[in-house]
């Protein structure tokens, strides 16, 4: 099924098709792990990416030089290019966008304490370089030797699905053949922490329950995740390997609260009806969603209450991936995003592990248990943070 088109043509001009996925998470590097780990029991403890080597994409002295959170921008762009296969992008034709929330947090932390203990001389000279939120697209781009445009959107937890939205912008536009799509977090700082403990946002039980009366708040985790988006004609001259189709996208606002979404939802149920009409679908046409889902009262109730406003009283299939991977901050658009494509290519539903007992005031098909079964369909993906962002992604087969 051809989407974007309308009755004068494409609705966001050139078709966009995702050709290679990238993601570390705490189920581990690569995708297959990310995919067993959505598929399995929830990790115990802390949910930071296990065994992450940054020497497989840097020298040693390279590391030292580069915060934790821009180690992962590169490693899942490289990776997604990998994946993508055989892709010789022309450097002026090609694209970087990749968000974060809050950028080289640890870096920061850690040159606060030097300034204290051994003075201002002592700094880092390189605390701006490896600190700032827009480090992580500058590794790529430097990397890549890739010229066309390298930004970064930091609109805290929805910046991943805006930095996937704005990349695919820049290739439906024409300007641009190729963009890696993207976001990376690294915020499990102790500052970080304390902060998300204190505005009580993190759960006390340390569980993730997407959707389930005991929701008591997120858990926090870290990683990345990255597409490959190209242009369609353009895959298919080189022979790529589609995955499906990056469809549609919104961005709006809720104007309402520093961090509590709007009551009832009415600017995320905007968003994802942009979403759709920049596809070029109908709410009919919509598969499954993947929810936002923190696991926070408000913010589950309101995405409840947006997504019914949209769908009525039956909705798609939901299920929030966040019961097993936690939060990402800014990242979890992007790993949320890399889910929904592994979501099609295995025809499985993964199930939103924690959802065990039902909210009577949350009345959506939640996806829970085992996997489901499904005949894949265009794909909702929701993202919303602090501030009132609100982010929403089509993702269609191809």
């Amino acid at each position: 099924m051809q989407l974007g088109v309308g009755p004068d043509g494409p609705i966001a001009g050139r078709r966009v098709a995702i050709t290679g996925i990238g993601v570390v998470s705490c189920c581990g590097v690569g995708t297959e792990a990310l995919w067993d780990g959505l598929n399995g029991p929830p990790p115990v403890g802390e949910r930071r990416v296990p065994d992450f080597d940054p020497e497989r994409w840097f020298t040693t002295k390279e590391a030292r030089q580069v915060d934790r959170f821009a180690q992962f921008s590169v490693a899942v762009a490289e990776m997604a290019l990998e994946d993508a296969g055989g892709l010789a992008a022309d450097p002026g034709r090609s694209a970087v966008v990749m968000g974060t929330g809050v950028g080289g947090l640890q870096t920061l932390e850690n040159q606060i304490l030097v300034f204290g203990e051994k003075g201002a001389r002592r700094v880092s000279p390189r605390l701006v370089p490896m600190m700032m939120s827009n480090a992580g697209a500058a590794a790529v781009s430097i990397r890549l030797g890739w010229h066309g445009p390298s930004e970064t959107i930091t609109t805290a937890c929805a910046a991943g699905a805006h930095s996937i939205g704005h990349a695919a912008r820049m290739v439906a536009s024409g300007r641009y053949d190729v963009a890696i799509g993207g976001a990376a977090e690294a915020g499990m700082t102790g500052v970080g922490i304390a902060a998300f403990s204190n505005m009580t946002a993190l759960s006390t039980s340390g569980n993730s329950r997407p959707f389930d009366i005991r929701r008591d708040g997120f858990v926090i985790t870290e990683g990345g995740g990255a597409l490959v988006l190209e242009a369609w004609d353009h895959a298919v001259a080189r022979g790529a390997r589609i995955y499906g189709e990056l469809a549609g996208s919104a961005s709006t606002a809720d104007a309402h609260h520093i961090t509590a979404p709007i009551p009832g939802g009415s600017g995320a149920a905007a968003c994802m009806t942009l979403a759709m009409e920049d596809a070029g679908v109908t709410s009919d046409q919509i598969g499954h969603i993947n929810a936002h889902g923190t696991s926070t009262p408000l913010n589950d109730q309101a995405e409840s209450d947006a997504i019914t406003k949209v769908f009525g009283s039956e909705s798609p299939p939901v299920t929030s991936t966040k019961g097993i991977t936690g939060h990402g901050l800014g990242a979890s658009g992007a790993i949320e995003a890399v889910a929904v494509v592994m979501s099609i290519q295995h025809g499985l539903i993964p199930p939103t592990s924690g959802y065990e007992e039902p909210d009577p005031d949350i009345q959506l098909d939640v996806v829970a248990g085992t996997a489901r079964p499904w005949d894949p369909a265009p794909v909702l993906s929701n993202s919303f943070g602090f501030g009132g962002h609100n982010g929403c992604l089509v993702i269609a087969p191809s």
